[in-house]
């Protein structure tokens, strides 16, 4: 064997450090986006914000606002959240007979909370029951105990921990018999479950909904609630209305009264009072309809306003390339502001396309989505599905219909009798409007509902049917029928 050298002529692909910047750039939010700018504004002196009153040069180093003077949107626009299906509580009183209490009763117009715990929120439930406790005629000691439990409650305002482990807790802490505290904090507890909201201190849902019909003004329907709170409430979670009547032996009328009664009490007393995390979005393009056309445009709020420092640019001017040190930063920044515009040029691309594709879905709503994926996408924009994959993850379009991620007008698709297809989006829509509509004696079931839909064309199996009505949080059959 002997050394020799040897030319061999090859290509491959390397990633240069401006290309890995520009695939990292695409796939970040509008938040992390702008907190990758931060950092760098912070690092580079070459680079700064441009005013926003500026105007700027064709051809000059600051970003452009956007492709369209009509892309505005207010920022502290909110996600739109997905509609629901009306459960009813006696679906909820099912839930908490298999997972406790983590469930959350909805509000008539469906949303998780109104103004009154908007306000409520405001105020920690602790420090709301500390401020009650204050009130109220007991000793020194008897407001230690109670003030003891109000910091053993949960956020739903449950006591999770039993009077005994409490009790055995706090007197090794103090050197106390533990039987003696035990009874104290049975007192306590007492106390703690007549300060408001109603049903605080409950060691079970059970308990919980005992304690807000004990609250209520005695009428024949509520003392009804309460037998059936107590004795059969597993029954009235899987709506066994006939063995309720029949066992406590009342009408329709009475046990309907009862329902509603308990239907209106509130599962997690506690939530009232917990801070509410409101999710900010600032959406990426703003869809509007120009002339009889569906038209995607960047969001000027969304783009961040940047240019290169002309005062430190002019110094490296003047030393004809300056420091190695601020040559470097100078191309730094440059790279920073081509590649947040080639960032947003693509979204305003692709989000184009896929308008474009859902015109039907803008004009008309989910049940006209069609079916799109991502490779039909990139075989339009001259782009790799991975690419097209970034894009729409995390970006999020404005539209009159509401904000939707860009990823939400992707999805499969079921075929059709006549050789077409339909979006898994348009046949949720569908049953969510059959399922609203249906009679609440006789509610639809997977079959039925599966039958229907290929009467018009949509061949689906039932459990697809199912898997479909359970991402819309819509109940089974036998817990959707009402008295």
């Amino acid at each position: 064997m002997k050394q020799t050298l040897q030319l061999k002529l090859s290509q491959h692909l390397a990633l240069t450090p401006q290309l890995q910047q520009a695939i990292r750039l695409l796939q970040l939010s509008t938040l992390e986006l702008n907190q990758e700018i931060e950092q760098a504004l912070q690092e580079n002196p070459l680079l700064e914000r441009e005013d926003e009153s500026a105007t700027y040069a064709p051809g000059g180093d600051a970003l452009p606002a956007a492709t369209s003077q009509d892309a505005t949107t207010p920022a502290d626009s909110t996600d739109t959240e997905r509609p629901r299906a009306d459960d009813d509580w006696g679906s909820e009183a099912g839930e908490w007979g298999a997972a406790g209490h983590g469930s959350r009763e909805q509000n008539d117009d469906g949303d998780d909370v109104d103004a009154g715990e908007i306000q409520a929120a405001a105020t920690g439930l602790r420090e709301h029951l500390l401020t009650e406790l204050a009130m109220i005629q007991l000793t020194e000691r008897e407001r230690g105990f109670v003030a003891f439990l109000v910091e053993a409650l949960d956020d739903d305002g449950y006591l999770t921990q039993t009077l005994e482990e409490l009790a055995e807790a706090l007197s090794e802490e103090n050197e106390l018999d533990a039987e003696e505290v035990r009874e104290e904090l049975a007192i306590a507890l007492r106390h703690l479950q007549n300060l408001d909201p109603p049903g605080i201190g409950a060691r079970t849902p059970q308990e919980c909904l005992e304690l807000q019909l004990a609250a209520m003004v005695a009428t024949p329907a509520v003392d009804l609630a309460r037998t059936i709170v107590r004795n059969h409430l597993d029954q009235l979670a899987g709506r066994d209305f006939v063995r309720i009547k029949k066992a406590l032996g009342c009408d329709d009328d009475a046990l309907r009264e009862a329902h509603a009664a308990i239907r209106s009490l509130n599962p997690r007393p506690g939530a009232l009072y917990a801070q509410t995390d409101t999710r900010y979005i600032i959406p990426d393009v703003v869809v509007r309809k120009l002339r009889g056309s569906w038209v995607a445009s960047l969001n000027s709020e969304a783009m961040p306003r940047l240019r290169i420092n002309r005062l430190y640019a002019d110094i490296l001017q003047a030393q004809r390339g300056g420091t190695r040190n601020l040559a470097g930063h100078l191309q730094e920044a440059k790279w920073l502001i081509k590649n947040v515009q080639q960032r947003f040029d693509t979204i305003a691309r692709v989000s184009q396309a896929i308008v474009e594709r859902q015109r039907a879905f803008f004009d008309h709503g989910e049940v006209a989505m069609r079916p799109l994926t991502l490779r039909e996408i990139a075989d339009t924009v001259g782009l790799h599905e991975s690419t097209i994959s970034r894009v729409t993850t995390q970006k999020y379009l404005a539209s009159p219909r509401g904000i939707y991620e860009l990823k939400y007008f992707f999805g499969s698709h079921v075929a059709t009798d006549t050789g077409g297809a339909a979006s898994s989006t348009a046949i949720r829509a569908l049953i969510k409007q059959l399922v609203a509509s249906e009679d609440g004696h006789k509610p639809l079931s997977d079959a039925k509902i599966a039958e229907i839909l290929g009467e018009q064309g949509i061949v689906v199996a039932r459990r697809t049917v199912a898997k479909y009505r359970e991402s819309l949080s819509i109940p089974p059959v036998n817990l959707r029928k009402v008295l």
